[in-house]
């Protein structure tokens, strides 16, 4: 049944892009997708409720994945470990090169009745990049990360998007600067947990985010601090 859905999304995604410089990701998109794509109107609704809206998150999902498998195919083990978080966020960037409907799709998530699922697919970005660089941190350090990196990626978006230097290369120079960043805090974080009057200190975070969970509940990682009980989706 999922697949069903997942095959109507996905060809509603390819019908809409064309329409989407001119009209964004509005319902007036999302109808020509449909007319376009001779997908039916109820199955367009149903794998799509909230119509261009569900698919502008298509959309960015299908640049996650896209991500995940050129670093899969890329020699990793040969770059320094900064190097490998900056060369995650140019591929992602370069997943999925379209950047017109990366600008219109920015300027929906800006609107504040989709801000939180803007802020969701960027964190959900975060946490493909360290999860695909083997990142098996449980404590703080978890969301931290997945935070840190959030605010790099979205920022370099933004640079992309008003970037007009041969081949990019303003972007992939700001980024780099980002990432250097990245790499101070994680730096400062590991001098402070090898200090023990900082691990004392710390202690309490984690403690509390072991607590503020519902008996059985599992922490969802596609929101920070946001948990579930079994049964919950």
């Amino acid at each position: 049944m999922q697949d069903a859905a997942d095959d109507v999304k996905k060809r509603l995604l390819e019908a809409a892009l064309p329409h989407v410089p001119f009209d964004g990701w509005s319902d007036a998109a999302f109808r020509a997708a449909i007319a376009d794509s001779g997908v039916d109107a109820a199955a367009a609704r149903s794998a799509c409720p909230r119509g261009a809206v569900d698919l502008a998150l298509a959309f960015h999902a299908a640049g996650d994945a896209e991500m995940v498998h050129r670093l899969g195919e890329a020699d990793l083990e040969a770059m320094r470990f900064r190097d490998r978080v900056a060369h995650a966020v140019r591929l992602r960037i370069e997943a999925i090169p379209d950047r017109e409907a990366v600008r219109r799709g920015s300027a929906l998530f800006a609107l504040p009745q989709y801000a939180p699922l803007g802020a969701q697919a960027i964190w959900g970005t975060a946490d493909a990049i360290w999860t695909a660089l083997g990142d098996t941190s449980e404590d703080y350090n978890w969301y931290t990360k997945r935070a840190t990196l959030s605010g790099v990626y979205a920022s370099v978006v933004l640079y992309w998007l008003g970037d007009d230097s041969p081949e990019h290369q303003g972007t992939w120079a700001f980024l780099d600067r980002r990432i250097e960043d990245v790499m101070r805090i994680e730096k400062a974080k590991g001098a402070v947990q090898g200090n023990p009057l900082f691990k004392a200190m710390f202690a309490l975070p984690n403690w509390a985010l072991s607590h503020v969970r519902a008996p059985g509940a599992s922490r969802r990682r596609d929101v920070p601090g946001v948990f579930t009980t079994p049964g919950e989706s």
